[in-house]
């Protein structure tokens, strides 16, 4: 076997398992891009996860087809929540019957946040089918005002959008709860978020090699600003990168930002945790 098939076999498996961490949330996962779409492969998903330390989870949608994969998953299995909505790619698909239903959505228990939504630059250039600037700025207000109007946390996905975001939010009146999906801000742009009162999730892109100034985005938020998730199956933390991910991953995440801040592992997890719980409104386990 070549050297180029050996690294293409590696990249197909997924990390070993981590050494458990007690009391984590993963604060942002896609159970059905991991192949979470049935009630079993949801429980196999979380089992695994559980072993990990991984006691809860929130699935997040990216279309209406996500939407509803997440809103089942989150009744087929108490470990799981779900956030719903359109992201900023899929913005054009924000008809009056797609309003009409994630509303309807937005009022299940289960459904802890709304999103993600924002605003995302880099497809505007790089994909002929994502929704324009203009229409992604109309659907991200729109989805401001689900989050206020439902009571819950706002999801934001940003990238290459940081100053036009902020605009956007401060236009609109942001939520009483806002989270920095997958932060990857430099440093100005985290004071900001910070001294706005959002939470800022960190995913495996904090552990990266080239990931300096997010470290230090990561050492200035404030504790109970601070969370942290895996994007699965993206964004498997180093070294492991480019791997699939999955829920389970999160310990990795977990002691990279407690190396960062100078804490313990096990302190960095009850901090993660109950911010996860407390934005989210979820139950203790």
């Amino acid at each position: 076997m070549s050297a180029k098939e050996i690294k293409r076999r590696k990249r197909r498996e997924p990390p070993p398992d981590p050494e458990p961490l007690p009391g984590l949330v993963d604060a942002h996962t896609h159970l059905a891009s991991c192949g979470g779409r049935t009630a079993e492969s949801v429980a196999e998903i979380m089992d695994h996860a559980e072993r990990a330390g991984v006691e809860q989870v929130v699935t997040v949608a990216d279309d209406m087809v996500d939407a509803r994969w997440a809103v089942a998953a989150a009744h087929w299995d108490p470990r799981v929540f779900a956030a719903v909505g359109l992201h900023p790619t899929h913005a054009a698909d924000l008809d009056d019957a797609a309003r009409a239903e994630l509303e309807t959505m937005a009022a299940d228990p289960r459904v802890v946040a709304i999103g993600e939504t924002g605003l995302d630059y880099y497809w505007t250039v790089h994909s002929d089918t994502c929704a324009d600037p203009a229409t992604q700025k109309d659907v991200f207000a729109w989805h401001i005002d689900l989050a206020k109007r439902s009571g819950k946390p706002l999801m934001i996905h940003n990238r290459d959008a940081d100053r036009d975001l902020l605009d956007v939010l401060a236009a609109e009146g942001s939520p009483e709860t806002v989270i920095m999906h997958c932060f990857s801000g430099d440093v100005p742009i985290a004071r900001e978020c910070i001294d706005r009162g959002y939470l800022l999730s960190f995913s495996g892109t904090v552990t990266f090699v080239n990931a300096g100034e997010l470290r230090q985005a990561a050492s200035l938020t404030p504790d109970e600003q601070i969370l942290v998730e895996t994007d699965a199956p993206f964004l498997t933390p180093h070294p492991y990168r480019g791997q699939p991910n999955q829920s389970y991953c999160v310990p990795y995440t977990a002691r990279c930002l407690a190396d960062v801040r100078g804490v313990s592992p096990e302190r960095m997890a009850q901090i993660l945790g109950a911010n996860a719980r407390r934005a989210y409104g979820m139950p203790l386990r």
